[in-house]
């Protein structure tokens, strides 16, 4: 789907136009242009990036596939960028979609192959207030941006709570579970994804703000300064929390050493326990016929009462080293 709107001193002028009439608009200076194509088919993708703005060949191609990580390239009348918005449900857990930048001075496109909350919610931005955000593409852009970047507060807490979970399940379970280390390595990708998205962005947004691009107007810099402040605080969050899963684990393992401890503890009791037994019933159970002990008229309440003596003796002195 292709939705385009064109703006003239701050005013939404035009909507919903086709390709040829984009080719006119493009041609006075005096207008701004912003077209999203939201799931486009190929068709469509073609039609605009080639036709209509004729992009550079390896931009389209960057944008018709799927980057694992944001980018920027400056291409003089243009910069292409990819970015990543980010989502957490309990069904799909952690993902992102990929949301292509191709920004100049009199027109913004951008392209994602997914809905994304942000473009739908800065499309009603644009119907009801333009003046806003409209006055020059860098400034809807950075709009754009802001929205995406407000948009990890919520994944944050989503995962903050997953992880405090995790917690729960360590520190007041009373046996370990088995389903934690899963549990741990599904949140460790899910962090150290969120940090390979949010770091490369980050390193973008802090070019932008140092006036790198000549595209990107001096008045918007401090703009995206404060935008870099946000993602270096997801940042140190998102490190925070992966300090917090590598502790929890720790935690996890010493209790479950502890617990195996304790069960080799019970056990080497049991088997000390028994050993008056074993060494006198082992001994009788030879069966030699010279042995005095079998014809003693008392033996075997002998034999009973020195293996019970010698039991209860043990066990008295297990409790007096504290190992029982």
């Amino acid at each position: 789907m292709i939705n385009s709107f064109v703006f003239n001193d701050g005013k939404l002028v035009g909507s919903d136009l086709d390709a040829d009439a984009l080719r006119l608009v493009r041609s006075d200076k005096g207008l701004l242009i912003w077209v999203d194509l939201a799931q486009p088919t190929p068709e469509e993708s073609k039609r605009i990036l080639e036709d209509v703005f004729q992009f550079h060949p390896l931009a389209i191609e960057d944008a018709m596939s799927e980057s694992m990580y944001p980018k920027i390239e400056d291409y003089e009348d243009y910069l292409y960028m990819v970015m990543h918005a980010v989502a957490f449900s309990r069904a799909d857990q952690f993902r992102t979609s990929e949301l292509d930048f191709f920004l100049g001075k009199t027109f913004l496109v951008t392209h994602h192959t997914e809905p994304l909350s942000m473009v739908t919610t800065t499309i009603e931005r644009v119907k009801k207030n333009p003046a806003a955000i409209t006055r020059g593409m860098d400034r809807l852009a950075h709009f754009l941006l802001d929205t995406m970047v407000d948009a990890y507060q919520p994944v944050l807490n989503d995962l903050t709570q997953e992880i405090h979970a995790l917690e729960d399940t360590v520190f007041v379970a009373k046996h370990s579970e088995p389903t934690v280390i899963k549990e741990f390595r599904a949140r460790k990708a899910e962090v150290q994804h969120l940090q390979e998205i949010v770091r490369p962005q980050r390193d973008m947004v802090n070019r932008i703000a140092r006036g790198e691009f000549k595209l990107i107007r001096p008045v918007l810099l401090p703009y995206f300064r404060d935008l870099q402040s946000n993602l270096n605080r997801i940042d140190a969050t998102a490190a925070s929390l992966s300090d917090q899963l590598y502790l929890t684990l720790d935690v996890f393992l010493n209790k479950a050493s502890y617990e195996t401890n304790e069960i080799i503890k019970v056990l080497t009791l049991m088997t000390a326990i028994t050993t008056p037994t074993l060494l006198i019933g082992t001994w009788y159970g030879m069966n030699f016929a010279d042995m005095p002990e079998l014809h003693l008229p008392y033996a075997y309440p002998v034999a009973s009462a020195i293996t019970i003596v010698s039991t209860i003796l043990l066990i008295v002195w297990l409790r007096k080293r504290h190992w029982l």
